[in-house]
Formats: structure tokens, C-alpha cells, sequence
């Protein structure tokens, strides 16, 4: 029996392709980092009549009446987001990452500042569009410039973002990243923005899952505003979160309503604080520490294939490999693997040669397998399955075998948010 009875009815075709979804989702081994599985009651919380509500303000200062119970949701948000993280002041209406980090910089750079300089990660390094990069509105409503990575390790030099950071005196340094297979060392960003009168924003949107359960340091001591994505290894709905010192929070509440947005969306809002409150639970440390655990074992698988990582390793819940030395560019790679069943994406890696729309690198991550229950042991099959999955890319047998073999494991391992009865098993195809 069809358990969306009502959608099933009203728009049969569009329930058949969720329907497909599901099925897609859930016997593919998902490894792309910045994509999870969020958990029933995060679902239940986001499917509800909240969705009707409008609410633009914030609590107890509203321009629109009934917000009673919307009040207390977003309080409660807001009061897990601030107890989970140590932080002075959270805000939870950001509808993602990327209106989160707009609504800080201009929360923090004021309007008609002498310096509207902005220095962040380059996206060839492993930074985000929004940190600056020449195609985002956020190079054109400020003077951004990068910094990037050492050309022999790939790791950041920090001796190099100081000196930049002298040079350039912006007004706001961004730290964190969306490539960057590394722990990211808060402190000395502090100390570098400090030392040129900057003031430090870090971006934690693939991390906060990390941080929040301890596997990864807390940028929350050391900037002067937190943005983050509720989504990823934090395992919400997809939202966006700012967090930030006290003196920051009535210009970045102003920058992200009004300047920004209008209403919040109130579903998502009960959904992110159904991910604050799971996020704060022993089980969720435990669920973070393996994602680092797993991550470091397929590193290690896919350098006994032969791979080439970034960094030569992993500290996080991601990896960077060079696809080139198995003679295969990164795009190539990732569709081949897509057709073997493991869900990737193609990724410029540092001073990639290659066009970023069909790169060198391909980037993977480990948080979804680990929210199905996988461990370390499981993470030797994957490396194999993808090495065998790019050096046969030409071989359609070689593709269907490794995607019958993933489809194999992945249903001893049901993904969060998924109820029996659970999708039947799709046939493979090549096409």
C-alpha cells in the first residue's frame, strides 16, 4: 500500500517519480560529503501544517498575528542551536548556506564602509562560491580576493594567508571550506585577523555534524560569526544557520530580515530543531567519530588502488582524489562510478590543469554510509568498487557487476528516514 495515499491520488505521476527516488537512494552507496539522510522525525517535523504559516519578523516581534506556537518553535530552535554549540546568539532563518553567509557579510560590513574587502578561500583550493569567488554576487557587492593552499601539499600555509591578509587589510576573513579534506585550524585565523583588524567569519556548513559531536574543532570560541547548512553531516532538513557573538547579533538578524528574505519557512525551522536536539545525544558523538573513522579507512583503501589523494589523506569526512592516474579525468570517473551505483561528484582539485567543468578530481565523503550503519570494514569493498568502477568504465559487464554488489550491501543497511515497506530493487542499467 502506497503510505502518500493522498499525493498517490492527486498527481499519480509525480508520486511514481518519488517513488523512483526512493529506490535510487536507497540501494546506491551515496558518497557525495555534502549529502545525508535526515531522520523520520526530521521528515515528520518538515511534512507538517507549518508549511502554512507565514511568520516574517522574529519571535515576539512579528508583522503577522497567530504566531504563537511558531513563536515557541523557533525559540526552541534557537535555544538547542545556541546550548549544542556554545554560542551567544543563533539564528535560524537563513533558507541556506549561501543567503547565510550573504546576510553575514553584510551584517558585518556596514554600509558605505571605507573597506569592503573580503578574503576567503579560493574555490580551486577547495573554498565555496560564496566565500568570495569571482562568479558570486559576493565578489560584486564586495572587494573579494583569495587565498589559496601550499602547490606541494596542498595544505593551508598559513604563513602565505598571513601575508595576504597584510596586504590586502580586508574588513572580513572567511575560513572553511568544501574541498578541503583537513582539519581546519580556527585559532590561527584568529590570530591572523586579530593581527590585521579583521573580523573572522567561518563557514562550517560540511563540518557542523563534526563539531557538534566533537570530532572536529569549534570555530565558535574563535569567530565573530558561525555560518553552517543544517543539512550534511548535521543531518537536518536543508536550511541554513548563523551563529555569532553577541555584540554581531541585532546588524545579522537585520541583514537576514529584512535585507535578505522575507518569512521564515516554519517546517524547516521544527525540522532543524529536531536535528539540534538528535545532535545532541551520545549517539550522535559516536555516529561523527566513525564518519572521521570510516573516511580514514577509504582513504586508505583507495591508496593501496592506486589513487592519489589530496593531502594524502583525510582528517575529516571527506576525500579528494586525483582521477587522472588511473588515466581517467574526474567527470569520467564519476559517471562511471554512477553507473556502478556509487553516487560522486567530479571536483577540480588544487592547481587542477583541467577545466573545472570536466576536472581532475573527484570528491567523496563518508557521512551517509555512516548514518546506513557502515564501518570501517565496509570501507575496503568501496575503495575497490571504485577504482574497479573508473578502471572499467568502458566495460558495461565490469559497471552492472560492482552495481549488483553495491545494491547487495546496501539492503542489509536501510538509510535513516526510510520505513518498511521498504522499495523494491531496481533493475540496472547502462543507459
Amino acid at each position: 500500500m502506497d503510505h502518500r495515499p493522498a499525493l498517490a491520488a492527486t498527481d499519480p505521476e509525480l508520486a511514481a517519480l518519488i517513488t523512483r527516488e526512493e529506490a535510487r537512494q536507497f540501494y546506491t552507496a551515496k558518497l557525495i560529503p555534502s549529502e545525508n539522510y535526515a531522520s523520520s522525525a526530521v521528515l515528520q517535523a518538515t511534512g507538517t501544517v507549518l508549511t502554512n504559516k507565514y511568520s516574517e519578523g522574529y519571535a515576539r516581534k512579528r508583522y503577522y498575528e497567530g504566531q504563537q506556537v511558531i513563536d515557541e518553535i523557533e525559540e526552541l530552535a534557537i535555544a538547542r542551536a545556541k546550548s549544542l554549540f556554545g554560542a551567544d546568539h543563533a539564528n535560524v532563518q537563513p533558507y541556506s548556506g549561501s543567503p547565510a553567509n550573504l546576510a553575514v557579510y553584510c551584517g558585518l560590513i556596514a554600509k558605505g564602509a571605507e573597506n569592503q574587502r573580503l578574503l576567503g578561500l579560493g574555490l580551486p583550493a577547495g573554498g565555496h562560491l560564496t566565500h568570495g569567488w569571482k562568479v558570486s554576487i559576493t565578489s560584486r557587492f564586495f572587494t573579494a580576493e583569495q587565498y589559496g593552499v601550499d602547490p606541494k601539499t596542498h595544505l593551508m600555509d598559513f604563513g602565505a594567508i598571513a601575508q595576504k591578509a597584510r596586504e590586502f587589510k580586508p574588513a572580513v576573513i572567511v575560513c572553511g571550506a568544501t574541498a578541503y579534506p583537513r582539519v581546519i585550524e580556527f585559532a590561527k585565523f584568529a590570530e591572523i585577523a586579530q593581527e590585521v583588524g579583521a573580523l573572522l567569519v567561518a563557514d562550517m556548513a560540511h563540518i557542523a555534524g563534526l563539531v557538534a559531536g566533537g570530532a572536529h574543532p569549534s570555530p565558535v570560541p574563535y569567530a565573530d560569526a558561525v555560518t553552517t547548512t543544517t543539512h550534511k553531516t548535521l543531518r537536518g532538513p536543508r536550511g541554513g544557520m548563523i551563529l555569532c557573538r553577541s555584540q554581531h547579533a541585532a546588524a545579522i538578524d537585520k541583514a537576514v530580515f529584512p535585507g535578505l528574505q522575507g518569512g521564515p519557512h516554519n517546517h524547516t525551522t521544527a525540522g532543524i530543531a529536531v536535528a539540534l536536539h538528535e545532535a545532541a545525544t551520545p549517539a550522535f558523538s559516536a555516529y561523527a567519530h566513525q564518519i572521521v573513522a570510516n573516511s580514514r579507512a577509504l582513504a586508505e583503501a583507495l591508496l593501496h588502488e592506486g589513487l592519489t589523494l589530496v593531502t594524502g589523506g583525510t582528517d575529516n569526512h571527506l576525500i579528494l582524489f586525483d582521477a587522472t592516474g588511473l588515466s581517467a579525468t574526474g567527470k569520467q570517473a564519476a559517471k562511471a562510478m554512477d553507473a556502478a551505483g556509487l553516487e560522486a561528484n567530479f571536483n577540480s582539485i588544487p592547481f587542477d590543469p583541467r577545466s573545472p567543468f570536466d576536472p581532475s578530481g573527484v570528491r567523496i565523503g563518508t557521512p551517509s554510509l555512516t548514518s546506513r550503519g557502515l564501518t570501517e570494514a565496509h570501507m575496503a569493498h568501496v575503495g575497490r568498487w571504485i577504482a574497479g568502477a573508473i578502471r572499467g568504465r568502458e566495460e558495461p559487464a565490469t559497471l552492472r557487476r560492482i552495481a549488483g554488489e553495491v545494491q547487495d550491501l546496501m539492503a542489509q543497511f536501510p538509510p535513516p528516514g526510510f520505513e518498511a515497506p521498504y522499495p523494491p530493487r531496481p533493475a540496472i542499467s547502462m543507459e
